[in-house]
């Protein structure tokens, strides 16, 4: 080969690896065109950490990503939630997207229960619902990355920060997306023979809330926040969980833990938090090897990330009266004031 030919040759090539690296995936030649339905609202940190990550494992800049928000957390009726289903059902008719990514549990069910295409790939993430729990009929098209969560490392980090724990209160609303997290707990609960967990409280109104947090007050020593997004008030809307959380913060004397970082911000005391941006990202290199033709979905393994995130509320400590150690401080994200003071 002369060099004129050489130097057409790497042209060409440098050319080819650049449309790869651009994703030019869609049927018409244009850029790659996903819908991502969040469970939730495109507002709440831990989406737009999960996007974030996933963009970057993309790694398709033109990409074209279209948002859905079922909104699952502020929704006071399923109706709501089925109405905003049926638009992204729409926009995957009439768009048709190149790949679907759905993050949180509700997503993933509503697209089990309604979604039945095996022509669209589907990645999701956050998800705590265990693999088995995809149909087998979706898993020739469908992958992902699951939540599961640092349970043991976060009633660890409670017992550094208040080593006299020992009886645990664990609350979730009634949404079955807490059962798997439970099942898991119980499991880890085996491993620890210096804890006990004494209550496992399903609740379903604030005011019932309100009763049981007072109620733990000379019961136990602690309590594990899980669910609290389905509590209705009086006239039967959904409490905010910002709200909840407040209220815990003003009115409990307990040391309390959680395993979402966003909790923290808003008075829970601690938490080692999966990362968002992990999951995120972590989808996204899936998405790009389906997007690009390198594997099919069904060859993409299903499994969890394993980054921790240990975080605490400096703020929640010194209501409690609790002083931190300083290797606590120093291996910890700390949120110095709460949420609403800003």
């Amino acid at each position: 080969m002369n060099s004129r030919n050489s130097r057409y040759f790497f042209i060409a090539i440098f050319i080819l690896l650049a449309v790869l690296a651009g994703g030019v995936f869609a049927q018409e030649g244009g850029p790659a065109r996903i819908l991502h339905i969040m469970s939730y609202h495109a507002q709440w940190p831990w989406n737009n950490e999960q996007l974030a990550g996933f963009r970057a494992g993309l790694a398709i800049p033109d990409a074209e990503i279209r948002i859905v928000e079922l909104d699952a957390k502020r929704q006071s009726s399923p109706e709501q939630i089925e109405a905003a289903g049926r638009s992204a059902l729409k926009i995957i008719s009439e768009w048709k997207p190149d790949l679907i990514y759905l993050s949180d549990d509700d997503a993933l069910d509503y697209m089990i229960a309604n979604y039945h295409r095996s022509d669209i790939p589907v990645v999701f993430s956050g998800i705590n619902a265990p693999a088995e729990a995809i149909p087998q009929f979706m898993r020739a098209w469908t992958t992902g990355v699951l939540e599961i969560e640092h349970a043991l490392a976060s009633i660890r980090l409670l017992q550094a920060i208040q080593p006299a724990v020992r009886k645990l209160a664990i609350v979730t609303d009634e949404s079955s997306m807490w059962d798997p997290v439970v099942r898991r707990l119980r499991e880890v609960d085996a491993q620890l023979p210096e804890i006990e967990i004494v209550r496992w409280d399903i609740i379903r109104s604030f005011e019932e809330y309100k009763r049981r947090i007072l109620e733990y007050q000379n019961t136990v020593d602690a309590i594990g926040l899980l669910g609290i997004f389905l509590f209705k008030d009086m006239a039967g809307s959904n409490v905010s969980y910002t709200d909840v959380l407040r209220w815990t913060a003003e009115n409990s004397n307990l040391p309390d833990f959680t395993y979402w970082k966003d909790r923290i911000q808003y008075g829970t005391l601690c938490s080692v938090t999966v990362s968002g941006y992990e999951q995120g990202i972590v989808a996204g290199r899936k998405a790009r090897e389906i997007l690009l033709g390198n594997r099919s979905p069904e060859d993409i393994p299903i499994n969890a990330t394993l980054k921790g995130e240990p975080v605490i509320s400096l703020a929640r400590a010194r209501s409690l009266g609790i002083s931190l150690r300083s290797d606590l401080l120093l291996s910890s994200e700390i949120f110095t004031d709460y949420a609403w003071n800003d």
